[in-house]
């Protein structure tokens, strides 16, 4: 069908359709030209059939990750609902992908850290905005476990998956967990996240803390398993507040009153960034890892935070 057809069949639409829609304010929070410019030398073979566009197919996986859809799932609410045509720029007459080339572009999307420059050119834009606060940065970290089901662990032998030899054993709460660990920096006041850090389960929190300030906040917030003399004195060089608990150590018999009470202070204000794995889990269903691998977990975690920044800064706007 040609381009005037396509045109003539989409002049029907209601103009008020994706502004009614929840997909209206993601639309338009951003702007989307310098994120889809990410995407654009993806599929850019030069043969064969037209790929279809960077930009459309970059919004597809933002809506995939927004409303928890399976690749097959994705396909058919592209065909079947207008506002996610609208919002993916799809016009009514235009071809929709399959679930495999779906699946395609995503995977090339994770290779080429698409989505991780997109989530930092996402928070570029609501930092322009004035949307980040910098009155502190809350970090913490949570196992996220893998997708496939964790390996027998092997007298003397070091458990491992084929498919998924970067993830690893830790222990939480008396538990074995087989995954892998989100780390994020919280932006006390606006709530968005502003960095994030995808590892194996075993690497240790406080070994991730530096990857996760940014360095023109006023204070930093982490509990207990991020204490170190050497951070804080960074942090005190560096003229950013020291917000991070107090631990007992082996030659401590107990913490003092003060120690305690500004433990407790620091939980009250560290709380915020508790939410954001709650939110993970609940509302965008990642309680385990859908893909397996570091590469496609990193990508898909990075392309969830960065709706829930989208959603979070629309909130932040509304008055």
């Amino acid at each position: 069908m040609s381009v005037q057809q396509r045109d003539f069949a989409d002049a029907f639409l209601d103009p008020r359709l994706l502004r009614s829609s929840r997909l209206g304010g993601l639309a338009t929070v951003i702007d989307w030209a310098p994120v889809e410019a990410l995407a654009k030398p993806l599929h850019d073979a030069g043969v064969g059939r037209p790929a279809y566009a960077a930009a459309s197919m970059l919004r597809a996986l933002y809506l995939q990750a927004l409303y928890d859809l399976s690749d097959p799932g994705l396909e058919e609410m592209l065909l079947m609902r207008i506002d996610f045509r609208a919002f993916c720029g799809f016009g009514l007459s235009d071809r929709i992908p399959d679930e495999t080339t779906l699946c395609r572009f995503r995977n090339d999307a994770a290779a080429a850290g698409v989505l991780e420059a997109a989530f930092a050119e996402v928070n570029r834009q609501l930092d322009a905005q004035g949307l980040m606060v910098r009155k502190g940065t809350l970090i913490d970290a949570s196992i996220v476990p893998a997708a496939s089901r964790r390996p027998p662990v092997a007298a003397g032998a070091k458990p491992a998956l084929r498919r998924e030899p970067e993830a690893s054993f830790t222990q939480k709460g008396g538990k074995s967990f087989f995954g892998w660990r989100l780390h994020v920096g919280l932006d006390q006041g606006s709530g968005l996240v502003r960095r994030a850090v995808v590892t194996p389960a075993h690497v240790n929190e406080s070994s991730m803390a530096e990857a996760l300030i940014s360095g023109d906040e006023a204070a930093v917030y982490a509990d207990r398993g991020y204490e170190n003399r050497h951070r804080r004195a960074r942090l005190k060089a560096a003229g950013i507040k020291d917000r991070i608990m107090h631990r007992r150590h082996k030659h401590q018999a107990a913490l003092s009153r003060w120690q305690r009470l500004r433990n407790h202070l620091i939980g009250r204000r560290r709380a915020p960034v508790e939410a954001v794995f709650g939110t993970l889990k609940r509302s965008y269903a990642r309680a385990r890892s859908r893909y397996c691998g570091l590469l496609r977990t990193t990508a898909d975690l990075f392309r969830v935070l960065t709706v829930y920044n989208l959603r979070r800064a629309l909130r932040l706007a509304t008055p």
